[in-house]
């Protein structure tokens, strides 16, 4: 359900991450009605007129944390000690929380999260390297550590600072619609949606040492949605065995073959339902699914929406900006 974001809030206190900071000020604190997208209200908070980086320099916030009361999205990027945030940095959280705001954490900021208690009973992840502290930090959040972002009931997590990005965007396709997420990721020259995980990320042996990348297998699948796509018949077109192709997918992409094709299908209908008329029937037959009752399973579970509803909410049209 979208909860309309107009006023966006990055906090900031002793020891935050400048990188991480810059991709929350980039995604949401950067003017693109040249483009007719929404411009935010937009500001980044701290309990102090001035807060030091872990970089070693100062920046200025003249923002006090009272604004935080006005804001749709409350960011809390990664910082030194994101376990060991300020009283007040924390109550701000739990009160956004708890008046129905949009609460999203970059990297090591989901300590923060947790240190205010907006993680326990949740599904949440962080960067793969702090994955274990933070299981062992909050026993009673369910940590993911090999996905790039996770969304549980308005509280956002996300892994490494690429992540904050794919967080932000997967923000802007859920609000917005995917192509007002696609102008804004190709604005910044990155993807509008990356498929995987974390796992892509961790240092692991290379089983095959002489294994070609499979991006020209991705580039024809996304061509070919229609057809047979199991792992027997791609591995066949593509001369491998069933296994061997099952492996090297998991490998490059960080995810099963099938949960990427169908990734694929959903991304693929959003695109038909915003930008055309044809009838989800048709659409469910361009992108493989073959029928609107598969379209609708699959769509129910990645947006909560029923492909009508989808259109209705994201149909192509101007996006409107805030005066």
């Amino acid at each position: 359900m979208s909860r309309g974001i107009r006023n966006v809030v990055a906090l900031a206190f002793d020891g935050v991450a400048p990188f991480e900071l810059g991709v929350v000020c980039e995604a949401w604190g950067i003017d693109r009605s040249e483009m007719g997208l929404p411009v935010f209200d937009f500001a980044v908070c701290a309990p102090t007129s001035s807060v030091r980086t872990n970089a070693g320099f100062d920046i200025q916030t003249p923002h006090s944390l009272d604004r935080v009361a006005e804001a749709d999205l409350v960011v809390t990027p990664a910082a030194d000690d994101a376990l060991h945030a300020p009283p007040a940095i924390l109550e701000c959280l739990r009160a956004a929380h708890a008046r129905g705001a949009w609460v999203m954490s970059v990297c090591s900021g989901a300590f923060t999260l947790g240190a205010a208690g907006l993680l326990d009973g949740r599904r949440c992840t962080t960067h793969w390297r702090y994955a274990d502290e933070l299981a062992t930090r909050f026993p009673q959040a369910s940590v993911e550590p090999d996905v790039l972002y996770v969304d549980d009931d308005g509280i956002l997590t996300s892994a490494g600072t690429a992540a904050g990005l794919d967080a932000s965007l997967y923000l802007w396709r859920r609000e917005f619609g995917a192509a007002a997420a696609s102008l804004v990721a190709r604005r910044m020259v990155v993807p509008p949606q990356r498929d995987g995980g974390q796992a892509q990320f961790i240092t692991t042996p290379v089983p095959d040492q002489d294994a070609e990348t499979l991006g020209p297998v991705l580039s024809w699948i996304v061509e070919h949605l229609q057809d047979d796509l199991s792992v027997d018949s791609l591995a066949a077109r593509f001369i491998m065995s069933p296994r061997t192709f099952a492996r090297r997918f998991r490998a490059e992409t960080g995810t099963t073959p099938h949960a990427w094709i169908t990734a694929q299908r959903v991304r693929r209908a959003e695109q038909l339902l915003e930008e055309t008329d044809l009838s989800v029937d048709r659409i469910a037959d361009d992108v493989g699914f073959g029928n609107a009752a598969t379209l609708r399973h699959h769509l129910a579970r990645s947006r909560g929406l029923s492909p009508l509803q989808y259109r209705r909410r994201f149909r192509a049209e101007p996006v409107p900006t805030t005066g």
